[in-house]
């Protein structure tokens, strides 16, 4: 990748976490994201993945999900049950809408499929990077309620009937989005270039997919949803 000739260089002290066996990609990875300004660590395997995790407290992981050691689900599990919070973008072979769906589930915020262009990842990994530090800016005061849910935007908790409810930093993101919008229609792909950065329709999946993460985990029936409401061949809204 060649930078423009009067492009700045960033300053930046962004770390990224690459972790993919694959050394030829890593290397290209590393390469691109370094000439790009970012500090880049990579680890081959997934113990030494999630162990690079937790030491250097990266601010996005590039996770592979076919590992050896530990496959990237149970990196992806155990970073969250752990309690760190940093985008994870998935990258992976695997296409099938099903495994997307676990790993939204388990807690990745983007997931990119393989074969992929450098310029796009770059531009995901820039996107999930500024919806990260963007959620810092909130104001601190700011506490939104809508049914039993209660969402405290400077420490991003969500509790529901008193009980915190763990969403992952895309789903806070995706309801920070919809509340803002107080009860206003929000298409797909408006979500989608919001949160994730981009809107390519090929992707509007990604917001039907944390959308039924929300219901699930704040609906009293996520089949029969009070607040988190489709607007039919349009998008979603709030209900408060």
């Amino acid at each position: 990748m060649t930078r423009v000739a009067n492009e700045p260089e960033r300053v930046s002290h962004t770390r990224v976490l690459i972790v993919e066996d694959n050394h030829d990609l890593a290397f290209g990875l590393r390469n691109n994201l370094e000439i790009e300004g970012y500090a880049v660590d990579v680890a081959a395997d997934g113990p030494s993945g999630l162990s690079s995790a937790r030491s250097a407290h990266p601010d996005l992981v590039v996770l592979d999900l076919m590992l050896p050691g530990m496959d990237g689900y149970r990196v992806l599990r155990q970073l969250r049950d752990e309690g760190l919070t940093m985008p994870v973008l998935v990258l992976t072979a695997r296409g099938e809408e099903a495994d997307k769906v676990l790993g939204f589930r388990l807690g990745a915020d983007d997931y990119v499929t393989k074969p992929f262009g450098v310029l796009e990842l770059l531009a995901r990994i820039e996107a999930l990077l500024r919806r990260s530090r963007a959620s810092w800016a909130a104001p601190h005061h700011a506490v939104h309620r809508f049914g039993d849910v209660e969402v405290e935007m400077a420490t991003r908790t969500v509790r529901r009937s008193g009980r915190e409810v763990p969403l992952t930093p895309m789903e806070f993101d995706l309801l920070v989005a919809l509340l803002r919008r107080q009860g206003a229609l929000a298409s797909r792909l408006e979500l989608l270039s919001e949160v994730w950065g981009h809107s390519s329709a090929v992707l509007t999946r990604t917001v039907d997919t944390h959308i039924g993460e929300l219901r699930r985990k704040l609906e009293n029936d996520p089949s029969t949803p009070r607040h988190i409401l489709t607007v039919r061949k349009a998008g979603y809204r709030l209900a408060v």
